[in-house]
């Protein structure tokens, strides 16, 4: 069938729609994509309501997380008709959308993650059923929630040779491994761009490091690194999974803008070499996704410190920016057709489940 996906990641830098047609199994065939910028009020408001919710115990009705979840339904539905537009597909047309919502806190140690964003008004507003709220299942059993997407990786590298291994460099970078028997691994490596784009945003005002300039004009603080490698996330085996905010540029103060961004991506390219020995074997090739793939200083450290070169996705005839929200279309799909997205391997379950609830417009 044909399948939306959704995705607003923790960097809030706007949202991803993506139009797959698929059998929620081995067949998927990308049909368009489209990215819409969220406004800087917009922003604003999603990162107010971020750290609201993160000094909540549990996840609970306020009325500036209302608003936000009311954003989030409103920018959504126009990002679905735009898309639909683009495409010159009808409403009519699509079997289901997969609808992300927001991360506005994820602590699967104190059993909840918590997404913004409300499939029954998003259906409603769309005439399309919508599955939402896919990581709440997961962690109600035991699960982290998260990463999602590996189930959608081992459909996209079927034909690859094996071990592969995927690496989404987002906010929070999570990594893929798919073994010869198709064995899933996954977890988060760390911060991906999140520390990058937190620290030259409050030194610059920019939003990201442009091809990695800023850092590649500086010079790694070894100190600052090795402190910041000293967290006990690095020696938990996996699965396992982080919030963005679990990790803060505080280290970094009193570097050098050049020398704080060179010391913050050199910290994502060392969380991704210990997450590679987390695994059961070295993979065949690393394939990049995410805005991280752009970045070139970040890829050559992370091949300075793997021994792997980093493959963007878009070599290989995938398009990086819309990988995740494909994925949320086809294991929306799944859903549809009671097929898991979640794995002992890959978010800790007991056993192989589907999750998301369903709404019907």
């Amino acid at each position: 069938m044909l399948a939306i996906g959704l995705m607003s990641g923790t960097s809030l830098d706007g949202i991803d729609a993506a139009l797959i047609e698929t059998d929620g199994e081995a067949n998927v065939r990308p049909i368009a994509f489209r990215g819409e910028p969220y406004s800087d009020a917009a922003r604003a408001q999603l990162a107010a309501a971020t750290a609201l919710a993160l000094t909540f115990d549990r996840p609970r009705a306020s009325p500036d997380l209302v608003a936000a979840g009311e954003l989030i339904d409103r920018t959504h539905a126009m990002a679905v008709h735009k898309l639909l537009r683009d495409a010159g597909i009808e409403a009519s047309d699509v079997g289901v959308i997969g609808y992300h919502g927001q991360t506005v806190a994820h602590r699967p140690d104190r059993g909840w993650t918590w997404q913004i964003g409300d499939g029954a008004v998003l259906a409603r507003a769309t005439g399309i059923p919508v599955v939402s709220d896919l990581r709440s299942a997961d962690v109600a059993a035991c699960g982290q929630g998260a990463p999602l997407l590996p189930v959608y990786h081992a459909a996209l590298t079927a034909a690859l040779p094996k071990p592969v291994a995927v690496l989404n460099l987002g906010g929070v970078g999570n990594i893929t491994f798919v073994g010869a028997d198709q064995r899933l691994i996954a977890f988060d490596t760390g911060p991906a761009n999140g520390l990058i784009d937190s620290w030259v945003e409050a030194e610059s005002g920019a939003r990201f490091d442009a091809d990695g300039a800023l850092a590649a004009a500086g010079r790694v603080e070894e100190t600052v690194l090795t402190a910041m490698l000293d967290h006990p996330y690095f020696d938990l085996p996996p699965p396992k999974s982080l919030d963005r905010n679990d990790f803060t540029i505080q280290p970094a103060r009193g570097l050098s803008p050049a020398d704080g961004a060179a010391t913050l991506t050199a910290f994502t390219a060392a969380s991704v070499a210990d997450a590679l020995s987390h695994l059961p074997e070295r993979p065949r090739r690393l394939i990049v996704a995410g805005g991280g793939r752009h970045n070139p200083t970040l890829l050559a450290m992370i091949a300075a410190r793997t021994g792997l070169t980093p493959e963007p996705s878009d070599a290989l005839g995938w398009n990086g920016d819309a990988m995740e929200a494909e994925g949320f279309a086809y294991m929306a799909v799944r859903r549809l057709n009671d097929l898991p997205i979640s794995f002992p391997g890959t978010t800790g379950v007991p056993q192989a489940m589907t999750g998301g609830v369903v709404s019907h417009p």
